[in-house]
C-alpha cells in the first residue's frame, strides 16, 4: 500500500493548468512536475560573503555578532582590527576564478540532474543585482558580477535543471527585527523587501526549483507564504514548471509544499507517503566553505554512496552540497567526490534514475542492502562486499520463486550469478577483481516472466 501511495503522489504526473487559492489545501493539490522525481540527484551550492572568512560555518556573521560564540569572537580578535565589520568582508568576495561553464561541466560529470544555488543566505547578501538589496549584493560590492545570471546561463546550455535557494529572513535587517520585536504582528519586511525580492528573482531568472529557507522564527501567515505561492503557481512565468519545498513557516515543514525537506540532512530510513529530499553536505560540519576543515570532516565516497542508496530506496531525492571559495573555485576534495560519484552512477545509474521505491526498502537479513525497482526488475544496492563472496538476502525471496530468475551485477551483465533459495536467497559473487563497479555494487534481479 505504501508503494502504491508513493507512486500516486510522486510518479509520472502531467502538468495541468489550474488556478490555486492561497490555502494549503489548494496549493498542495498541485501536481509535482515529474522530472524532479526522475532526476534523483542534485547539487546544492552555498556561496556568499561567509565564504570570505571561511571559518566555522555559513552562520559566521550571526555566530560572531549575534550570539557571540566564543570561537568566532576569538577568531576575529586574533585576525582583524577592532573596527573591522562583516560588511568589510564583502569586497573580498571577488570570484575572480569563477568559471560557470567549468562548474557546470563538473556537475554534469557528477551525474547530477539539477543544480540549486543560494541566491541569498541569512546574511541578506544577494548574488544578483537586486533592486531590494540596498547595494548589499555581488554586483555592487565584491565580484561586480551577476553570479546568479552567469550560472543560470551556463546550466541552461546543458540538460541540467536550474534552481535557486532563497532565505526568507535576514539576521540583521532592521525591518525584519522590527517585525520580530512586534511579535510578527507587523509585516514591513515582508511587504517592502521579501515579497518584491522573491518576485524579482523569479521573474528575472525563472528557476525550476524555488528552495525556501530561513522560515523558522515565524508562522507562514507572517511570511504571506500561501499568497506568494498562489502568485507563483497562477501568474509567474514559471507557473507550469516550478517546484517548491516545505520551508514556508515553522508550522509548515514536513506538512505542506511541493517536496518535503523536514530538516537539514533528513534521512528517515523508511518510506514516506510524500516526495521528499535529503539535503546534505560533503563537509559534514558546514554548508559554506571552511578553510579549517580536516579530512575526517569530509564524506568518503563510500559514505556518500551509502547516503545516496538509503535516500533513493526510501523514495527521496538527494541534494549534495559543496561550498565554493571566495575566489569561485570548488576545492579538489569536493571535485574528487563528485567525480567519483559520477563514475559510480555511470555504471549503476539505472538503479537510481527514474527508479521507484520497492515494497521493501532494506534487507531484513543482511544489513547494507537497499532496494529500488523498475517493474519487473528489482535492484539490490549492496554497500559492502559479501564475506566469502556469498550474499544472503531475505527480503527478496518472492523474486526467486522459480528457477528462471536472473541475477547480474550491473557492469558485468555478461556473467549471470548463480543462486540458491532455501528460506533465504544465497547469491554467489564473482572474484572482486573482475567487477567493474567500485565502492558499492548493484544486483539487477529479473524475475522469470510467466
Amino acid at each position: 500500500m505504501m508503494f502504491l501511495l508513493l507512486l500516486t503522489l510522486c510518479g509520472p504526473l502531467t502538468q495541468i493548468s489550474a488556478q490555486y487559492d492561497p490555502t494549503w489545501d489548494s496549493l498542495d493539490s498541485r501536481p509535482l512536475p515529474d522530472w524532479y522525481d526522475k532526476a534523483k540527484v542534485g547539487i546544492f551550492i552555498h556561496w556568499g560573503v561567509y565564504s570570505v572568512p571561511s571559518f566555522g560555518s555559513e552562520w559566521f556573521w550571526f555566530r560572531w555578532q549575534g550570539d557571540n560564540t566564543e570561537e568566532y569572537v576569538k577568531f576575529m580578535k586574533q585576525n582583524y582590527a577592532p573596527t573591522f565589520t562583516y560588511q568589510d568582508f564583502a569586497k573580498e568576495f571577488t570570484a575572480e576564478f569563477f568559471d560557470p561553464e567549468e562548474w557546470v561541466n563538473l556537475f554534469v560529470k557528477s551525474g547530477a540532474k539539477y543544480v540549486v544555488l543560494t541566491s541569498k543566505h541569512h546574511e541578506g547578501y544577494t548574488l544578483w543585482p537586486s533592486e531590494y538589496s540596498h547595494n548589499w549584493n555581488a554586483d555592487d560590492v565584491g565580484s561586480h558580477r551577476d553570479l546568479v545570471g552567469d550560472l543560470a546561463n551556463a546550466v541552461r546550455q546543458t540538460n541540467l535543471h536550474f534552481g535557486l535557494y532563497h532565505s526568507l529572513f535576514e539576521w540583521f535587517d532592521p525591518l525584519y527585527n522590527e517585525d520580530k520585536s512586534n511579535k510578527f504582528t507587523t509585516s514591513k519586511f515582508v511587504d517592502t523587501k521579501l515579497i518584491p525580492e522573491m518576485k524579482e528573482l523569479v521573474n528575472t531568472y525563472q528557476p525550476e526549483i524555488l528552495w525556501s529557507d530561513g522560515d523558522g522564527e515565524a508562522l507562514d501567515a507572517y511570511w504571506k507564504s500561501t499568497e506568494f505561492l498562489a502568485w507563483l503557481y497562477n501568474e509567474s512565468p514559471v507557473k507550469e514548471t516550478v517546484i517548491t519545498n516545505d520551508r514556508w513557516g515553522y508550522n509548515v515543514g514536513c506538512k505542506h509544499g511541493g517536496f518535503f525537506t523536514c530538516a537539514d540532512r533528513y534521512n528517515p530510513g523508511h518510506l514516506l507517503p510524500h516526495k521528499w529530499e535529503n539535503c546534505m553536505t560533503i563537509d559534514k560540519v558546514s554548508w559554506g566553505y571552511r578553510r579549517n576543515a580536516v579530512a575526517s570532516d569530509i564524506f568518503s565516497i563510500h559514505e556518500l554512496i551509502v547516503t545516496l542508496a538509503e535516500t533513493i530506496s526510501c523514495g527521496g531525492n538527494i541534494l549534495i552540497n559543496v561550498g565554493p571559495t571566495k575566489e569561485g573555485t570548488i576545492i579538489p576534495v569536493f571535485q574528487e567526490r563528485l567525480l567519483q560519484l559520477g563514475h559510480w552512477l555511470s555504471i549503476n545509474g539505472e538503479a537510481i534514475y527514474e527508479s521507484n521505491a520497492w515494497s521493501v526498502q532494506n534487507d531484513y537479513f543482511t544489513s547494507g542492502v537497499w532496494y529500488t525497482v523498475k517493474e519487473p526488475i528489482v535492484y539490490a544496492i549492496v554497500l559492502n562486499w559479501p564475506h566469502d563472496n556469498l550474499l544472503n538476502i531475505g527480503s527478496a525471496n518472492s523474486l526467486f520463486s522459480t528457477n528462471g530468475t536472473q541475477v547480474v551485477i550491473i557492469g558485468n551483465e555478461n556473467s549471470p550469478l548463480s543462486w540458491q533459495f532455501d528460506r533465504i536467497v544465497s547469491i554467489v559473487f564473482p572474484d572482486k577483481a573482475t567487477v567493474f563497479s567500485e565502492w558499492a555494487w548493484v544486483l539487477k534481479i529479473t524475475p522469470e516472466t510467466k
